[in-house]
């Protein structure tokens, strides 16, 4: 009986800023194996991050391009095309990277750039978000794992997991809610990536050749 095949690794990219924690739930998903895929390099815009010392720890390739040392966000932009470009991924993960990115450089990677936001899109782009839904008298807050476009935080979604707002949480309180549940649904739809089940197609999410709803698979999701 011939060898079973084995699934050959994807390689990924991930972008951070800060302190990576999100960047921990990718590693951990790729050692225990829930993600078919290695880390090729982490990335940081800014140095001397924690997100770079986990990286380091884990044994994976990263590098700061500070963006404070380029002119312009044209110019930061093409110096990390630039080296992704050389790495070649088949996937750019955007974990808590604080850079708008320029149309150019989302049109360059299209379809291979996935990002996680702290809301239930299309509510609350952008900033401050758990604010603002506590401010609103929102019920339930969230967050939503999409598709990278050139409209910031509007790119077809892919999973979306809710919280609760009780009456006394603050922004800290909700958002310490809401990370667990990014670290949980980050890494499946990572996974559903780089196993040929999710793909950017015509502008729209597809998951197992089906077209996702608007607002993405809900979590805890049966697929």
């Amino acid at each position: 009986m011939p060898d079973k095949q084995v699934l050959k690794k994807s390689r990924i990219v991930v972008l951070i800023s800060g302190s990576g924690s999100n960047l921990q739930a990718i590693i951990d998903g790729c050692k225990d194996q829930q993600i078919n895929a290695e880390i090729a390099m982490v990335i940081s815009n800014r140095p001397n991050v924690f997100g770079l010392e986990r990286a380091e720890q884990a044994g994976i390739a990263n590098a700061c391009i500070d963006h404070k040392d380029f002119t312009s966000r044209e110019a930061f932009d093409q110096a990390l095309s630039d080296k992704l470009n050389s790495i070649n991924p088949d996937l750019i993960v955007l974990a808590g990277f604080m850079r708008i990115l320029t149309p150019e450089f989302v049109t360059n990677f299209l379809g291979r750039l996935v990002n996680i936001h702290p809301s239930l899109l299309p509510k609350y782009p952008g900033l401050n978000t758990h604010q603002r839904a506590i401010d609103d008298g929102e019920d339930q807050a969230g967050v939503t794992v999409h598709f990278v476009t050139p409209e910031l935080d509007g790119g077809p979604a892919i999973i979306q997991a809710p919280v609760l707002i009780e009456a006394n949480d603050d922004a800290s309180t909700l958002a310490a809610k809401v990370l667990i549940e990014e670290h949980r649904i980050y890494p499946r739809a990572i996974s559903w990536f780089v196993d040929g089940r999710l793909s950017l197609t015509n502008g729209k999410a597809m998951f197992d050749n089906e077209t996702l709803p608007s607002h993405g698979a809900q979590s805890p999701a049966t697929i």
